[in-house]
């Protein structure tokens, strides 16, 4: 820690590194334990899903309503609620042996944890305002949230196998309580004066929104896609869309204001938090899976093949800083989304041959790794500099929230793809006679990692050939999707400049 650092905001800065890890933990370690919970707590593929995407939904749910908390009632009392409160959902998450109380308790730790990412930016902000001092800060806060979702997949393979899943949630009650004694003792009391109301229809809206689209991908088959059961939930998410643009167009103090997409440089950074999160971090939750049920790998090994997918997004934001610098991020995003989406190409490509193994999908892995790499810091500093300085919040604040909201429809909708390809090599391999539900059962079972396959009668080799074709559509999925953000993004960036819409902000250095 440097000299001029005093013991209150070397307090702080602990305090807020340690909720960030937290935070970024509860993301990337949870996908090496699925496998798991779907044997000992006997969840079903679909519960597995919502595991993840309760967390993602809740963290999109109160993510802007969080900061306007944090300026009306003190940044401090709001983070160190959320801190407390992130603790007691773990403590739920870890005693539990019900799926649903943890699906439950899951989405109260993802509000917790949207709380605390919000507080630890306005902590920093407010506490650490000299140019240095503010840069040092920033840059440990950013390695520390990076190495909790770069490591956490082997974080939670390592606890299962050294102790059981529940450590991977009951280590947050133990660390939720450190941080809990360092913000109180390092954090500032701060507050917005100004700050006199909150824009209640935008947040219930939004989350509505989110909620009832990742409800319909994730059901709908189920429930019959054009069924009236399914149509009115789709329906209803499109309603609560449209009142969400009503609500930000008419509020006094909305959490989106919609003239920064005029801004051709935010714009085109969005499309990139768009193209990562439809296909790099969604993917990491089911590439455990393959790992583990398509190639016969335990959940260490499978933690640690899963670090080449992950170890590149550490290492190569440096140097895509230094290329932002040459080159500008109108050319550095759509290249890092394209290389994310070659990537999953070669990753297919290996998942293919007929002797697949880590090896065959490390080049694959790393490709897109370093495509991530490349991508996400020029995204956030793209966005924050697109914009005058009294929006910088703002504009951080809707690049936050595009990440969550497409991470947590891209989950439903990997797993509904994963489901779709497995239950399409089912129906040519069973008897016609076969029960669609029950085939349908039978391809979640299987594409959740279940050996149960081979009480249905079915060969081996069925079942590899059912999860190797369902993984590939997924992976072709992501690289169209990731390739169709880069060229629009491309596109945006190469638009003709509009000086009345283009603040002067400049490009900040990336946290």
């Amino acid at each position: 820690m440097n000299e001029s650092f005093s013991r209150r905001t070397a307090l702080t800065l602990a305090a807020v590194c340690l909720s960030s890890l937290m935070f970024g933990l509860e993301i990337s370690s949870i996908p090496a334990i699925l496998p798991t919970l779907e044997q000992v707590l006997k969840a079903d593929f679909k519960q597995l899903q919502w595991i993840m995407n309760a967390y993602t939904i809740a963290v999109t749910a109160v993510l802007m309503g969080a900061g306007a908390l944090a300026d009306r009632y003190g940044r401090k009392r709001v983070f160190v609620t959320g801190i407390v409160t992130f603790g007691i959902a773990s403590l739920i998450c870890g005693l539990t042996d019900s799926v649903k109380v943890l699906i439950i308790a899951r989405f109260v730790q993802g509000m917790a944890g949207g709380v605390m990412l919000i507080c630890q930016i306005a902590v920093l902000s407010h506490q650490f305002q000299s140019g240095r001092l503010r840069g040092i800060a920033f840059s440990w806060w950013g390695i520390v949230f990076g190495v909790g979702l770069g490591f956490g997949p082997i974080v939670g393979g390592a606890i299962v196998a050294l102790w059981s899943w529940e450590w991977v949630f009951l280590v947050h009650v133990l660390l939720s309580g450190v941080t809990t004694a360092l913000a109180l003792a390092g954090v500032q009391g701060s507050r917005d004066p100004n700050a006199d109301s909150l824009d209640i229809a935008g947040i219930v809206t939004l989350a509505a929104a989110v909620f009832s689209l990742a409800y319909y991908i994730t059901q709908g088959p189920d429930l019959g896609v054009t069924s009236p059961t399914a149509l009115s939930i789709l329906g209803f998410a499109i309603l609560s869309l449209i009142g969400f643009v009503i609500a930000e167009r008419t509020s006094a103090r909305p959490m989106f204001d919609f003239s920064v997409f005029r801004i051709r440089r935010f714009s085109g950074a969005l499309f990139g938090s768009i193209g990562m999160n439809i296909s790099f971090w969604p993917f990491m939750i089911y590439l455990p899976i393959w790992f583990q049920a398509g190639l016969g790998y335990d959940g260490v090994v499978a933690s640690m093949a899963l670090l080449a997918y992950t170890l590149p997004t550490l290492i190569v934001p440096p140097v895509a800083e230094r290329m932002m610098l040459r080159l500008s991020p109108g050319i550095v995003i759509p290249a890092g989304l394209f290389t994310i989406g070659l990537g999953f190409v070669i990753m297919k490509i290996g998942s293919s041959v007929s002797d697949a193994s880590w090896l065959t999908m490390l080049p694959g892995c790393v490709l897109a790794g370093i495509g991530l790499g490349f991508t996400n810091t020029t995204v956030t500093n793209a966005a924050t500099g697109a914009v005058t300085s009294e929006r910088v919040g703002m504009a951080s604040g809707i690049d936050t929230s595009a990440r969550m909201i497409s991470l947590a429809i891209n989950i439903a909708l990997m797993g509904l793809i994963l489901v779709e390809g497995v239950l399409f090599v089912l129906k040519r391999s069973l008897p016609q006679q076969t029960l669609d539900t029950e085939l349908r059962m039978l391809a979640e079972k299987i594409s959740a990692g279940s050996t149960i396959a081979s009480h249905y009668g079915l060969e081996d080799s069925v079942v590899h050939a059912a999860l190797r074709d369902g993984f590939g559509w997924v992976m072709l999925y992501g690289a169209l999707g990731v390739w169709l953000c880069a060229a629009a993004s491309l596109v945006v960036f190469t638009l003709p400049s509009k000086p009345e819409n283009e603040p002067k902000g400049s490009i900040v250095k990336s946290t």
